[in-house]
């Protein structure tokens, strides 16, 4: 089945935001707008759209690709904006060899293409019109053999049911009156600040935030960092990638958007948090919505440019943390895996030492925070853990043997920064701690090659975080032969004083993680 999706409506009113998104693009409680409606389509079967776009087509179409991310096949035609969908028809170039779906996508309403089909199947026409209470939400579809559906198309635009237009185009074809459902058609600021808080809320029927919910109310996208507390009631979202200081507050309805950084003390309620954005310490924000450095009043509708980036600024592009090691990693594991191979008996018997007479386990488990993500919707930081096993004897080079396999395995990179447990990546509090997540997290680097095994937390950080933010990424052939040559220094194999071998780490049932 094909459909056609009007998506080209002008962003005008929308001014100041219509410098920065065209009205398909506007993020939607974790989702551009578009999104909404491809995947209410690919849901009810259709495998082939055509997308009519105007303003920043380019983006749309890299947002969209050519369909294969959904099984589906996507063209674009284009239009300027102003003109009416029976303008643009004759360039769309459609085969009639099967039903055409018409819709538009630069508006959100209730799901309602699954209601159309289905009212479809008892009527015999060569054209049925899914009638909504605004016209503009109406649905269309297209029979082979159809007669000039333009008075159709246009019907998509008029402003209201009692238009001529609309009135003129009534008897077109056979009317169908689609279940009342919610829309809004984001034509104003108040009206996109609204439909967000809608669908965060709960209250727009039929869409919800995308993510998982990890606390009453409080709903995470994938590798978002936030703390329950920090909403102290209400409800809120928060985007892909994005941190909520544990000392930051969230009241009433907010929508965090993807790649966003909510610094310590700050305070929003009401409010929405577009992508790319800082909200620093102690900045309150109520009934707004905030685009980097822009703040948009929609109570009062005053906009106003901030220029201290200490309150509001905007962040440099995404940071994704890094996929997983790539396979010249894993052979270069599986080769050190062998070469490792007699020291794991000195490793054991040095751990059979090191236990009380008769008893103590040789190994223990530990659980890291590493470079593989699992493909799933729901996908966070935090399931990125991994297991490993640690030798029981306080000689470095013996006890860390086992990360090998880690690497063989493709949890970690050969070189990286150091590896995390959960809990120590939740201790991190500052913005320039989690610089180090930009970079890989590997078996060797600087910080494990010159940090003793028992330094602080705060020391491994600065560290991490100095080898992440460096603009060369040409020395790890140093760090390799750095590794070599820490085999031959005597601290490598002499127990360290104040070193006492970890106890075995049991991750309590909320952060088992699947293995």
């Amino acid at each position: 089945m094909r459909a056609l999706v009007f998506a080209d409506r002008a962003s005008s009113a929308l001014a100041p935001l219509d410098k920065q998104y065209a009205v398909p693009l506007l993020p939607i409680a974790g989702k551009e707008l578009i999104l909404y409606t491809v995947e209410e389509l690919i849901g009810a079967g259709v495998s082939e759209v055509v997308f009519v776009l105007s303003e920043q087509a380019d983006k749309l179409e890299a947002l969209l690709g050519q369909g294969q991310r959904w099984g589906a096949t996507f063209r674009y035609a284009l239009s300027r904006g102003a003109e009416k969908p029976s303008a643009v028809w004759p360039r769309v170039k459609i085969a009639h060899d099967g039903p055409l779906l018409v819709l538009r996508g630069d508006l959100l309403r209730t799901p309602a293409v699954a209601d159309l089909l289905s009212a479809a199947q008892g009527h015999a026409g060569r054209s049925l019109c899914g009638a909504a209470a605004d016209p503009r939400a109406s649905l269309l579809l297209l029979r082979p053999g159809h007669e000039d559906p333009t008075r159709l198309l246009d019907r998509l635009y008029c402003n209201a049911p009692t238009d001529a237009d609309a009135d003129a185009d009534a008897d077109a074809g056979d009317t169908f009156d689609l279940p009342d459902g919610d829309l809004n058609l984001l034509d104003s600021l108040a009206a996109y600040h609204r439909a967000n808080l809608d669908v965060v809320a709960g209250r727009f029927r039929g869409l919800h935030p995308v993510g998982r919910e990890i606390a009453l109310g409080l709903t995470a996208g994938r590798r978002a960092m936030v703390s329950p507390r920090s909403l102290k009631q209400g409800q809120a979202y928060v985007g892909d990638n994005s941190r909520v200081s544990p000392q930051a507050e969230l009241i009433g309805e907010v929508m965090i958007a993807d790649n966003v950084v909510v610094d310590r003390a700050a305070t929003i309620y009401d409010s929405v948090i577009l992508p790319h954005s800082y909200v620093g310490e102690l900045v309150e924000i109520g009934n707004a919505i905030v685009s980097m450095d822009l703040l948009i009043r929609v109570d009062t509708g005053a906009v106003l440019n901030v220029s201290d980036a200490f309150l509001l600024g905007r962040l440099s592009g995404e940071q994704r943390a890094p996929e997983g090691p790539a396979g010249l990693d894993r052979a270069a594991g599986v080769a050190l895996l062998l070469l490792s191979l007699p020291l794991w008996p000195v490793a054991l018997a040095a751990s059979a030492l090191a236990q009380p007479r008769g008893g103590g386990k040789l190994t223990h488990t530990e659980m890291l925070i590493g470079n593989r993500r699992r493909e799933h919707p729901t996908t966070t930081a935090a399931e990125r853990a991994f297991f490993s096993r640690r030798f029981n004897t306080a000689i470095p080079v013996l006890s860390l043997l086992p990360r090998i396999l880690a690497v063989v395995r493709g949890d970690l990179r050969l070189i990286g920064v150091s590896a995390l447990t959960p809990r120590e990546s939740e201790a991190r509090t500052e913005d320039w701690q989690y610089v180090r997540d930009t970079a890989p997290v590997g078996l060797i680097g600087p910080t494990q090659l010159t940090l003793p095994p028992g330094a602080p937390l705060e020391e491994r950080l600065m560290s991490d975080a100095f080898y992440a933010g460096q603009a060369q990424r040409g020395g790890h052939l140093r760090y390799l032969w750095q590794g070599l040559a820490a085999l031959f220094r005597a601290r490598t194999w002499q127990r360290s004083a104040g070193d006492a071998v970890p106890a075995a780490f049991v991750p309590p049932a909320a952060e088992e993680v699947d293995r």
